[in-house]
């Protein structure tokens, strides 16, 4: 009986649907927390941890415990006011609902003067829905009011609805206990580091606040305890150690204002901490107590800052030498230690995992203070100044030494193409736009002649390989670069060669994309048996030594034609025998014409050989993909390695697919 085919769902009113309840989490929990892993997982627990922190933060509780189990379940607790869970006259359910199976639901919607949660850390109302929708089992249990709520969740749904019973009035807070589901994240096995690493950063944004971790050992758990009395200031001291060139300095204030002429105004906190070391260098953004893993608006308002302000403070005090170059953002960066920490009631991250914020007046009313702040700071310590202007300056001097070595250093090793050190028979182009240069890999001398009288000299260059190229896919390093065709290949290209752990030829530079004299490599060769191992074992050598070129799409081969087909005055270039079947029963059919197997290239007339191999309207270019190499390297191996019986099994199954080509008589 033939098999039958579903029929495929029509594409109509009834074909539209959404996500509904806990599924708008469970099967979807990359948009809402930026991946299905463990990084997604991890900023599940972030959320839970965001909540007790923003408690604390308003001034409810200076404590905040998270537990480590070691069945993968986790524990977050707070001594807040604990979260509301009865009934809301307003909404006409009861809270619990809301704050747990809710999205975008919360105490954070407020204008952002004078709310609960004025400079919050989870704005956007997902947090404590998402993780319990996202969790095996998720427990709440909750004091306040005099009495102990309790609530059960399983895979998304409650169990039992709420259960209150009477507490001590005294006692508040929080407690969450939940497992994440591996039916929603592919890995649930957060690393201990994760959370020493949140806790101590979070211990450094929240001063006063003390952060207890409790990680479960067998039948006991281990406790660490992070702490920091005056914040980002006792840890900047913490990162200088004894050896800094300045005493740590901090900076805060207030500022008001918006994003957008047409946008409300809003506050934000500016704090800032930092010292200048020659042993150690740190730069870290917290916003609302979430550390900015990338930066965003108060980067870009450091780097302005201290840029402009070091700048201005060497040219004032003539330390620049004449004629010398500005100083770089890099030769800062390399002796500074700096943290921010910004809190603002309107935040605009740039994405949910909170990893980077995009507010335009952040960064303009940050960069404005410091620029500010450090004018001021240098001729209140002009001895912490003078020290930071030398130190900026030797990084910079430094660093252009180095950068004037590195080149000089790469281009002899690279192997200069002057006329003292010329490799044998290369002929250049004569453009120096690396964007337009294309390097020719020939077969020979006669190859190289006929493709001299064809190219277009002014960005087409010539190699040619002399005999035949080593086999490098076998052969050991050692003799791959005693190997005069390959070192000088590899000159004449002039990225160097990517290998690790190997002691190079001393000729050869260590690999760098951005010295490749090229923007095309193209093997040519004839299309023949010797030609396409030639092609093979070129390819093979740039697979093993250049492997990037081919990645990046810098490897090309030149498909050269099989037939030549003439008719009165009128040539065609078949490339397979189906193009010259084609053209010969198609366009030729009924006619008298000669069909003649193509020349090699060494043979070929130059105004041929421009039209079919090197013009860049004409010519069919092959280009070498990753897979491509591989495959090719693979099959090398098979049939010239030492896998004797693999090429006895190959030879046995696919020999009579080329007995055409054989020259057995």
């Amino acid at each position: 009986m033939p098999r039958q085919t579903p029929k495929k769902k029509a594409y109509d009113n009834e074909a539209i649907s959404s996500l509904k309840g806990a599924d708008r989490v469970r099967k979807r929990p990359g948009v809402i927390f930026g991946s299905d892993g463990l990084e997604g997982c991890e900023h599940a627990v972030f959320e839970i941890l965001s909540n007790a922190i923003d408690e604390a933060r308003s001034g409810h509780g200076d404590k905040i415990i998270v537990t480590r189990y070691a069945d993968r379940s986790i524990e977050v607790e707070d001594f807040g006011r604990g979260c509301p869970v009865d009934w809301n006259n307003a909404e006409q359910r009861y809270n619990w609902e809301l704050v747990f199976c809710e999205l975008y639901a919360g105490g954070k919607y407020g204008s952002g003067d004078g709310d609960a949660y004025e400079f919050s850390l989870g704005l956007n109302g997902l947090g404590s829905c998402a993780t319990q929708y996202s969790s095996e089992y998720f427990d709440a249990t909750i004091y306040r009011d005099g009495k102990k709520y309790t609530l059960h969740f399983e895979k998304g749904e409650n169990i039992g609805g709420l259960h209150a019973e009477d507490a001590p009035r005294h006692k508040t807070g929080s407690k969450f206990r939940w497992k994440p589901d591996l039916e929603v994240f592919t890995d649930i096995a957060i690393p201990l580091e994760y959370y020493t690493d949140v806790l101590k950063r979070q211990a450094v944004v929240n001063p006063g606040v003390t952060f207890v971790l409790r990680n479960q050992a067998g039948s006991t758990f281990e406790e660490t305890e992070f702490r920091y009395e005056n914040g980002i200031q006792d840890y900047v001291a913490e990162l200088a150690g004894d050896t800094a060139l300045t005493t740590p300095v901090f900076f805060s204030t207030e500022r008001t204002g918006r994003d957008r002429a047409d946008k409300d105004d809003y506050r934000v906190k500016i704090s800032v901490a930092l010292c200048f070391s020659n042993t150690v260098n740190v730069i870290e953004h917290y916003h609302n107590s979430s550390w900015l893993e990338h930066g965003g608006s108060p980067e870009k308002a450091m780097r302005s800052a201290l840029l402009s302000a070091i700048d201005s403070y060497l040219r004032a005090n003539n330390k620049y030498n004449k004629n010398e170059s500005k100083i770089t953002w890099a030769d800062i960066q390399d002796c500074l230690i700096f943290v921010s920490s910004n809190f603002s009631t309107q935040t605009s991250y740039e994405n949910q995992t909170k990893k980077s914020i995009t507010n335009k007046f952040v960064q303009e009313a940050m960069a404005d203070f410091l620029k500010e702040q450090m004018a001021v700071y240098f001729i209140e310590t002009p001895t912490d100044a003078v020290k930071i202007a030398e130190q900026v300056l030797i990084n910079k001097r430094s660093r252009e030494h180095a950068e004037s070595q590195r080149v000089t250093i790469k281009k002899k090793l690279s192997g200069s193409l002057d006329l003292s050190n010329r490799v044998a028979k290369f002929v250049d182009c004569r453009t120096k736009d690396t964007s337009l240069r294309e390097l020719y890999i020939v077969e020979g001398d006669s190859a190289m002649g006929a493709v001299k009288q064809s190219r277009d000299a002014e960005f087409q260059g010539i190699m040619p390989v002399r005999g035949k190229i080593l086999n490098c896919l076998k052969a050991d390093y050692n003799k791959i670069f005693k190997s005069e065709i390959i070192t000088d290949l590899i000159k004449v290209m002039g990225c160097g060669v990517e290998l690790k752990g190997v002691k190079k030829s001393k000729d050869l530079a260590d690999f760098d994309i951005n010295n490749l004299r090229w923007n095309k490599i193209v093997i040519c060769t004839d299309a023949d048996v010797d030609g396409y191992q030639i092609r093979t074992l070129i390819l093979t050598m740039l697979y093993r030594l250049t492997p990037t070129l081919i990645e990046e799409g810098y490897v090309y081969i030149a498909e050269s034609p099989l037939y030549e087909i003439t008719y009165r005055d009128d040539t065609w270039y078949a490339y397979s025998n189906k193009e010259k079947d084609d053209i010969v029963n198609g366009e030729l059919a009924g006619k008298k014409c000669s069909i003649q197997r193509s020349k090699g290239l060494g043979e070929n007339e130059p105004d041929m050989m421009w039209l079919t191999t090197m013009n860049p309207a004409t010519r069919r270019l092959i280009k070498v993909m990753p897979m491509d190499a591989e495959k090719t390297a693979q099959t090398f191996d098979l049939l010239l390695g030492d896998n004797l019986q693999g090429r006895k099994d190959h030879i046995a199954e696919d020999g009579h697919l080329f007995l055409e080509l054989a020259d057995i008589s």
